[in-house]
């Protein structure tokens, strides 16, 4: 699933293409993917309108129109976002498409069908998009020890479950929650409530830290994210746990270990991140030798 750092970079490869452009129509072949309104009335309604700019919230890409309404897009597991010519072969699963009035085309595709637009008109409350129940950007001064603390440190939950939850944090899923405690040496099983004042330090500054700079390995050239049709921007190459079960911690070098919370896959490094905090692990008895 595309999580906050690829939608930041589709948002920066996109949203200068499409600024100021006008929608000339919409041909949606899939009207589920419109979760509101009907697919009929989201056509009328954004039909003709230009568009201002491209935002992001958390995982939700957010066009805006002149308008004043918001489209609001959410791409799930496999939604793809392309800005193309006219005559640019279509990708299998193409559901919806933006024709542009500079002849170029917005398309949408999505194998598994689970991305959804909503659209928010002026002044209107959230669609059911569960946008407006956010919390706060990972970037934002609001993320601090001390919030963090105050929104998890009571829980019995998991660690990772808990920065996954989008009501904490906007943004983080199951790839970057492994890569934030991998660097900030937290075993991800471990109880939010068992987190030291240190830990939740070390998470407050590792969060910001690790999504900016996943954000800046992910830079693509437009001409690039078109040849490779959005398959080729992704942080594969430089994830350091996820997806690294069984290779050697890039940092002891001990094998990663993956295991399964809250029914998703999670790898760490067994020695590098610690079951509890180093304020609670038993001091080593050293005996003393006499002259």
């Amino acid at each position: 699933m595309p999580e906050l750092p690829e939608v930041e970079t589709i948002r920066r490869v996109i949203g200068p293409q499409i600024q100021g452009h006008t929608i000339r129509e919409v041909l949606i072949r899939r009207p589920e993917i419109v979760a509101f309104p009907e697919a009929g009335e989201f056509c009328r309604h954004v039909s003709g309108e230009t568009i201002r700019a491209a935002e992001r919230r958390g995982k939700f890409l957010i066009l805006l129109l002149e308008n004043q309404s918001r489209i609001l897009l959410h791409l799930r597991m496999t939604g793809c976002l392309l800005l193309t010519p006219q005559d640019w072969p279509q990708e299998t699963h193409t559901h919806l498409i933006f024709e542009l009035e500079n002849r170029t085309q917005l398309r949408f595709s999505d194998p598994r069908r689970f991305g959804r637009f909503w659209l928010q008109k002026k002044d209107e409350p959230d669609p059911g998009s569960g946008i407006s129940s956010l919390g706060p950007e990972p970037f934002s001064p609001k993320l601090t020890a001390a919030y963090l603390q105050g929104r998890l440190g009571k829980r019995k939950k998991a660690i990772k479950e808990c920065l996954m939850e989008q009501g904490v944090i906007a943004g983080i899923g199951n790839i970057y929650s492994d890569e934030i405690l991998f660097t900030a040496g937290i075993f991800p099983a471990r109880p939010a409530e068992s987190l030291c004042p240190e830990e939740w330090e070390r998470l407050a500054a590792v969060i910001p830290e690790r999504l900016a700079w996943f954000i800046e390995t992910n830079r693509i050239s437009p001409e690039d994210y078109l040849q490779t049709r959005g398959r080729d921007y992704r942080n594969t190459p430089f994830l350091q746990v996820y997806g690294h079960a069984g290779d050697p911690c890039p940092v002891c070098r001990t094998a990663l270990r993956r295991m399964v919370i809250g029914g998703r896959s999670s790898v760490y490094c067994p020695v590098c991140q610690k079951t509890e905090p180093e304020n609670r692990r038993p001091r080593r008895r050293v005996r003393a030798t006499l002259p």
